[in-house]
């Protein structure tokens, strides 16, 4: 049995996991741009330009393929994934926040601040669009080629 140690020793999963924090950072950047404010919450949230889940996916996925080939089972494994993460994120997510928006303007006008309705607002940015979730890939696919290109030449 491995040492769960050797877990930092896993090239592919680190620079993942660095694309998908650099893509949640970027998040705060272009925040701060957008509205001249500075919003740490979105450090910790879903949305947004660019995706973090697919930051995260297509560089587990490009990594997996540098490392163990294209056309491996690995690498197909990874790549289906990824496509189910963005389906998601673009999709599902995606509607599930209108329905969200709907459902709180319902609330809005049916409860017209004559009634104490006490529910929290339902969070409606929940998924990506799909140049967000393209910005993310693209991101992550740029993060694993230049990560690559920087431990082949430091070595």
């Amino acid at each position: 049995m491995q040492n769960i140690g050797n877990i930092l020793d896993n090239r592919v999963l680190l620079v993942a996991l660095v694309a998908c924090l650099i893509a949640q950072s970027l998040k705060l950047v272009i925040e701060l741009f957008k509205n001249r404010k500075l919003n740490v919450r979105v450090l910790v949230t879903t949305g947004g330009m660019p995706s973090a889940h697919s930051a995260l996916v297509t560089s587990l996925a490009t990594g997996v393929g540098e490392t163990l080939g294209w056309a491996s089972p690995d690498f197909a494994l990874a790549t289906v994934f990824a496509i189910i993460v963005m389906y998601d994120a673009a999709g599902v997510r995606q509607a599930a926040g209108k329905q969200a928006r709907i459902l709180n303007q319902m609330i809005d006008e049916l409860f017209d601040d004559k009634h104490d309705f006490s529910q929290d607002r339902l969070k409606e940015l929940l998924g990506h669009t799909p140049v967000q979730v393209i910005a993310g890939s693209a991101l992550g696919i740029t993060i694993t080629w230049l990560a690559r290109s920087f431990l082949v030449t430091s070595l």
